[in-house]
């Protein structure tokens, strides 16, 4: 029987201990799409947007957002983070974005990189909203990772497909 990290003797949800874990250098990118009408894709590229920058602000967001990560995410772990970055691409209709986080530490990163994508993807949204409502955001996902216990770990995905 595979034993719950989160659940105490009592069956309550806790926070792991990970004091006892190796320091390592642990790092995670994760990937997003966000699916766009052309209207919508040609007025960012050419940032024609009424609320103004679309890439950029989302870019920012999507690094506050991983920063924050322990705040909204319950028994996830304040750590110290070395690196966080988001990237976003225009391309056929649609947005990729990655996060690239790096930390020292006991416990991983992932948290991190995945929220800024998400973080990054719901202001990509807030900031479209308003010429298009029926924006998706997809397949937000761990792509690899590495340091920790578990080592390195990549995503199966064909082509790392968005």
């Amino acid at each position: 029987m595979t034993k719950l990290t989160h659940i105490d003797s009592a069956g309550k949800a806790v926070m792991v201990d990970v004091s006892k874990k190796k320091e390592t250098t642990r790092t995670a990118l994760a990937r997003g799409v966000v699916n766009l009408s052309s209207e919508v894709s040609e007025a960012i590229k050419n940032n024609n947007m009424k609320k103004g920058d679309v890439l950029t602000v989302a870019k920012i967001a999507g690094i506050s957002g991983g920063k924050r990560t322990s705040e909204l995410i319950p028994l996830c772990h304040n750590i110290f983070i070395s690196k966080i970055d988001v990237d976003l691409f225009i391309e056929d209709g649609k947005i990729i974005i990655e996060s690239y986080a790096k930390t020292v530490g006991n416990t991983g990163i992932e948290m991190e990189a995945l929220t800024a994508v998400s973080i990054a993807a719901l202001t990509v949204y807030d900031m479209c909203k308003a010429m298009d409502k029926s924006i998706e955001i997809n397949r937000i996902h761990l792509v690899k990772k590495t340091g920790g216990k578990s080592g390195e770990y990549k995503s199966e995905r064909i082509n790392n497909e968005s």
